[in-house]
């Protein structure tokens, strides 16, 4: 074999290499796209009736692997408790059908401020769930994707996903200069007892991504949760012009709060 005809080899390898990869995260987002939701409130006498706070995704429930009535959320995307409305109903939006959503009453069962995650029950019968994978074998280089409702839902209540990758694994908060620069989310980040890393991204997300799952193109697992308020809060709280950079929390501490509520 001449060299010309092992550089038509290597391109062609390359190329069959590529399209794979990409028809692997489109397979991947078919079987996912059931298992992700939309997280907000209903109040009959709002207009709209429904807000959207942003994003979420099922897990499995422990008797019932693949299925499940439990979604993982960021703790932001909840009513703040002193500005909870008595009148208006926590729901989940579960797909129906091709285009169709299906309204469900949730409840909340725990609530990790630390990690800025929160897990929930909704009624009705099981869905398909994600399956949340082990974060501490990600990689810094590692291609990952992420799925939401970005901008609030501005762009459609159809679920948008993107590629990225891990460009860092690094400390949630980052000291600043002077206390003046530090906001209250810093604040508590840095008296936490207990430091986490997480993943920051090259990739782009937006208000409504938050609490969305981020996840390997190739097997659909969850390695970890976007978040748009608390990470960039303490990580660029000294910033007069934010970066723009994506961040999420390793999906080990979703595997803590899983374990914790056991059979909940």
């Amino acid at each position: 074999m001449n060299w010309r005809s092992t550089s038509i080899t290597l391109t062609l390898a390359a190329v069959l290499i590529a399209t794979a990869a990409h028809a692997d995260l489109a397979s991947t987002i078919v079987r996912i796209k059931p298992s992700i939701a939309i997280v907000g409130t209903y109040k009959a006498t709002n207009s709209p009736r429904f807000t959207l706070r942003g994003t979420g995704f099922v897990v499995s429930d422990d008797a019932r692997q693949g299925q499940g009535n439990r979604l993982v959320t960021n703790a932001h995307v909840l009513m703040p408790p002193a500005d909870v409305d008595p009148d208006a109903t926590l729901v989940v939006q579960l797909r129906s059908g091709a285009n169709g959503w299906q309204t469900r009453a949730a409840k909340v069962l725990e609530v990790d401020t630390q990690h800025d995650l929160a897990l929930l029950r909704f009624d009705g019968p099981a869905v398909t769930a994600f399956k949340v994978g082990n974060s501490d074998k990600v990689q810094e280089g590692q291609s990952v994707a992420f799925m939401g409702f970005p901008i609030g839902g501005l762009l459609g209540f159809s679920p948008v996903t993107h590629r990225a990758t891990i460009s860092s694994i690094a400390p949630a908060a980052l000291p600043t200069p002077t206390a003046s620069q530090l906001n209250p989310e810093a604040i508590r980040s840095l008296r936490g007892n207990s430091p986490f890393d997480i993943f920051q991204l090259d990739g782009t997300a937006y208000p409504g991504n938050s609490g969305g799952p981020l996840f390997d193109p190739d097997t659909g697992e969850v390695l970890g949760v976007v978040n748009m308020v608390l990470i960039k809060g303490t990580r660029e709280s000294a910033l007069s012009h934010p970066s723009g950079i994506s961040y999420a929390v390793p999906s080990r501490w979703v595997l803590e709060l899983l374990q914790r509520n056991a059979g909940n």
